[in-house]
Parts: C-alpha cells; structure tokens; sequence
C-alpha cells in the first residue's frame, strides 16, 4: 500500500516537473532573440517558407499544451496511472495516452493557425477592417463568452471532470496500446470541446504572453479539476461577453 502511495506521488511530481519545465521554456524562449517565433501575431509578420513558419508554431503551441492543458488532464492521468502501474509496459501505456491526447491537440492548433491566417490575409484586403483590428479581438471574446453558456460546453466539461466514468467506458482490456492511444485522443476531443474557445482568446491577446497563458491555464485547471468549478463556466462567460462589448463600444465611440 505504502508502496503504490509512493508511486502514485511520485508520478504526479514527474507531472508536475514537466509542467514547470515546458512553462521554463516558454519564458525562455519568449526572452530569446528567437521568441518573436512564439508569439503568433508577430510570426504571421515574418516572412519565409510557411513550411518552417509551421514548424515554429506547433512547436510553441506543443509546448502551451503542456504547460496550460496538462494540468487539467491531472486527475484522468493519475487514475490511469493507477490502473496500469503493475503492468510491465506501464510507461509505454501512459506515453501512448499522453501521445493520443497531443495529437487532437496539435491538429486543433494547426487548423486555428491557418485559420487565423486566413483571417489576417482577409482583413489586409478590408481596408476597415485593417483599421479597426479590435473588431477582430472584441468578436473572440464575446463568441468565447457566449460558448460558456452551450450545451455543448457542459456536455464536453462534464467529460473532462468524470475521470473514472470516462476510462470506465473507454477501456476494456482489448488491445492496449490501441485502447491507451485512443483513450487519449478521446479526451483530448472532449478537452478541445470544452476549451477550444478559451485558447482561442491565445490568438487575440498574443500566444507568447506568458501572463495570460498563466491566467488561461489556471482559469481551464479550475473549471476541469475543482468540486465547484462547473459553477465557474456562466460567470466566466458573463465576464468575456462584457468584456468584448466594453472594448467594442468604447473603441468604436472612439473611431467616430
């Protein structure tokens, strides 16, 4: 007993370790001379194949990954840890969970990244548009904030904070490197539902502000993870709706 204490605790610290060092890499890549290549509204200003422009952007974006949803997936990973702890391939079960979970991650930031660009391009073709780029960051905010409040908000945050009930249905012993790959892809679906929106607001305030990253991160950690922070998802959302309406009205009363 004492012994699978020790183990338990011990992988949440190696959690923790990689949690704290992708956040030490993001501070010390964004302090570099390369850090213009994390922040995404100055990486669709450099010019260069797109191909590597990619490359730079899933790289930081892998990295935000780690540092802001890995803590919400916490409970999911240590009960899964648990599960398979006396299992010989153990590590290789949690790498493919972890693995799977990545995947819809990094494919989400992909489709975000060219669609942001796609954005930008078109916005350079409005000449309004161009003028008034706080249209652009007052829309993410209040479409975040209306999202809080959908049925498919809750359906998918239900998912993320039932841990057992989740593995429950998705495990059955068949193959398992197959079943952990797929279990983390899974969740991984369930979390881009549940905070596909709040990331969003990484393309309007700059992904390499690490300040906000932190705020993000801790705001989706709570909501997941905490006994109350289910009720945490309308207020949040009351405060992003006023927020985009705030910058929306002040900013255009003070363009007229």
């Amino acid at each position: 007993m004492w012994q699978s204490l020790r183990n338990d605790r011990l992988f949440i610290a190696v959690l923790m370790a990689v949690v704290a060092l992708a956040w030490l890499s993001l501070w010390v890549w964004g302090q570099s001379p390369y850090g213009r290549f994390l922040d995404h509204e100055a990486l669709t200003e450099v010019t260069g194949e797109d191909a590597a422009l990619l490359v730079f952007f899933v790289a930081g974006w892998t990295l935000m990954i780690f540092a802001m949803m890995l803590p919400t997936t916490f409970p999911l990973m240590s009960m899964f840890h648990t599960m398979v702890r006396d299992r010989p391939n153990q590590l290789q079960l949690i790498g493919l969970l972890v693995l799977g979970y990545l995947l819809v991650w990094g494919g989400f930031g992909v489709l975000i990244h060219l669609a942001d660009v796609l954005v930008h391009e078109g916005a350079e073709q409005i000449g309004w548009l161009e003028a008034n780029y706080w249209v652009i960051g007052a829309g993410t905010l209040i479409l975040a904030g209306v999202y809080q409040f959908t049925p498919l908000k809750y359906h998918c945050l239900d998912k993320c904070r039932s841990p057992f009930s989740f593995i429950a249905a998705h495990w059955s012993g068949g193959n398992e490197s197959a079943q952990a790959l797929r279990l983390g892809a899974d969740h991984g679906l369930f979390c881009v539902g549940c905070c596909w929106s709040l990331m969003l607001l990484m393309f309007g305030v700059g992904a390499g502000n690490i300040g906000w990253m932190l705020l993000l991160g801790s705001v989706m950690a709570v909501e997941k993870n905490m006994p109350w922070g289910r009720r945490l998802s309308k207020p949040l959302g009351v405060a992003l709706i006023s927020s985009g309406l705030i910058i929306a009205l002040g900013l255009r009363s003070w363009t007229l």
